[in-house]
């Protein structure tokens, strides 16, 4: 098998399951139980496809019926991104409650084990039970800056969340099957979302991760405090924290450990950082997400003397540990300092910074670190328009009166 380079190789053990933790979701969880069942009969409320009807219209920009970004005023000033806001990215057709029928009966096929077994839901939430906070972001995220216009939603900040998930951690999984058989290098899952009458090759979402990446992983049936939404690939989620959302497959009816990567269209040649006009299974798959930043306020004005310039950051596999900013598009910069909760290395931190500002015009721009390493200066180009982490592009020009 060729060998690929990653974007990141770091990856540690991580474990958030705390009172603070479950808190904060349901305090910023602003979804009313009933919404995690889809009404698929009604029609769209102002826009919005029937079967996410519930989300805020305000809070999203409408690309297509499965593409909604947020606004990057509507992140909010908590860590936790409010359900109504969060992005929509699905490759699959929402499923209706009808398709999914009772969720505790929602069945998990487990392969690649010493012992493969098949759980239930109900089954799952015995088993062992985490709360973890993870950033979900789509391999797209800032595709709208790049020139070349690659094809896919023009998403430019806001195909990205910060969410509570709490769900049945791999390890317990792996554990109750007697561990992981000899020679597999790769955890892949499989959702059950597929229409039977399409071809599995081309349609099937299944997607092959490092098999290191199994220890911090889970598969969840919660959200922000709620019961995962249709629409955000419920009753079963797998997520894969530090990893871009393609890898946390919604709907997942299988999980395996495999001696090679899936061969399906979604892992061996959609999803590959490839240069412009060049693609193929050779190339980087979207794995691991780079350290990243960008401002979320203020947007394009503000009242000249003390502004409060505040943004997010997060290191993808490992724990974002300071930003700088920068009000001259990078020619100097100031430490920007961290506030609200920490919810762990997966989670984004939100920054602050405070600075007199006379009036006149402003790039403002934001650098995260972590791990040792820093967001670049411009995007590396490829022919989908993957992984952009530039900073310049991330920045906002404002005018202070």
């Amino acid at each position: 098998m060729t060998k690929k380079t990653k974007i990141n190789s770091s990856r540690r053990n991580f474990l958030a399951g705390s009172a603070t933790v479950a808190g904060a979701a349901a305090a910023a969880s602003v979804m009313p139980i009933s919404i995690a069942n889809a009404n698929h009969k009604e029609a769209g409320a102002r826009g919005l496809p029937s079967w996410t009807s519930w989300k805020k219209r305000s809070a999203l920009i409408i690309h297509s019926d499965k593409g909604m970004e947020t606004h990057r005023d509507a992140i909010g000033n908590s860590v936790i991104t409010p359900l109504r806001h969060v992005y929509i990215r699905n490759n699959m057709p929402t499923m209706s409650d009808a398709q999914i029928g009772n969720r505790n009966n929602w069945k998990l096929r487990v392969e690649g084990v010493r012992n493969p077994k098949t759980y239930t839901l109900a089954q799952l939430k015995q088993l062992a039970q985490v709360t973890k906070a993870t950033i979900l972001q789509c391999s797209g995220n800032g595709r709208g800056f790049f020139k070349h216009k690659p094809r896919g939603s023009q998403w430019e900040t806001g195909a990205a969340a910060c969410l509570v998930w709490t769900g049945c951690p791999v390890s317990a999984i792996v554990k109750d099957c007697g561990g992981v058989v000899s020679g597999a290098k790769f955890m892949t899952s499989a959702g059950d979302d597929m229409p039977k009458q399409l071809d599995p090759k081309k349609a099937l979402v299944e997607r092959s991760v490092p098999i290191k990446a199994h220890k911090d992983s889970f598969v969840a049936w919660e959200v922000n405090g709620v019961d995962i939404p249709n629409s955000h690939g419920g009753p079963l989620r797998m997520i894969t924290p530090g990893y871009f959302g393609i890898n946390n497959v919604k709907n997942i009816g299988k999980l395996a450990f495999t001696a090679k990567e899936s061969d399906v269209k979604y892992m061996k040649s959609s999803y590959r950082i490839s240069p412009i006009g060049k693609k193929g299974s050779q190339y980087p798959s979207c794995w691991e997400m780079p350290v990243k930043s960008w401002i979320t306020s203020p947007m394009k004005s503000a009242k000249s003397g003390n502004v409060v310039i505040s943004g997010v950051a997060f290191g993808g596999t490992r724990k974002a540990s300071a930003v700088k900013v920068s009000v001259d598009g990078g020619k100097s910069w100031k430490k920007a300092k961290f506030t609200g909760p920490d919810m762990g290395k997966y989670a984004w931190r939100r920054f602050v910074l405070e600075t007199k500002l006379k009036p006149g015009s402003y790039k403002i721009v934001s650098k995260a670190s972590a791990g040792g390493k820093s967001q670049p200066k411009v995007r590396m180009e490829n022919r989908r328009g993957y992984a952009h982490n530039g900073w310049l592009d991330h920045g906002l020009d404002i005018t202070v009166s």
